[in-house]
């Protein structure tokens, strides 16, 4: 007997609806944007939001069953970064949102203390060994 299961694929406006699921969480647009530059190691979300580890976790979960994040590890430090949707429409939306991160305050903010946080001669004792995220590595970060 042959097993002809058939995988349904999902339409534009499911793809759509999915997405602004995931970007319908202010934590998850300022996890997003903080990682606009490239892998961001959890403790640094943690760090950075000033938010429980397990609310970081639950909120980074989300995204990633949303397809929006991956993830590497490296020993014990789990790291995320962004994973563009793949479909044209749904990507060119993700792209608008993500271009709006530049006029919001408080994403610039939390962008200054992420570079902050990594790249001060006094960073947190949790920290220091920590993998340092790409916006370390940024020319220049909006103050």
């Amino acid at each position: 007997m042959t097993n002809s299961r058939v995988t349904k694929s999902k339409t534009t406006a499911e793809e759509l609806e999915a997405l602004f699921q995931a970007l319908g969480d202010r934590t998850r647009l300022r996890l997003l944007n903080l990682m606009a530059d490239g892998e961001v190691c959890v403790c640094f979300f943690v760090e950075v939001l000033d938010e429980p580890q397990p609310k970081i976790s639950r909120h980074l979960a989300y995204l990633r069953s949303a397809g929006l994040v991956n993830t590497s590890r490296d020993g014990k430090w789990i790291s995320y970064s962004i994973a563009p949707p793949e479909h044209p429409t749904v990507r060119a939306a993700f792209d608008a949102v993500m271009a709006t991160f530049k006029e919001d305050r408080e994403l610039q903010r939390d962008r200054a203390a992420l570079a902050r946080s990594c790249c001060s001669p006094r960073v947190p004792e949790q920290l220091r060994r920590a993998p340092r995220p790409a916006i370390a590595n940024a020319e220049h970060v909006a103050t």
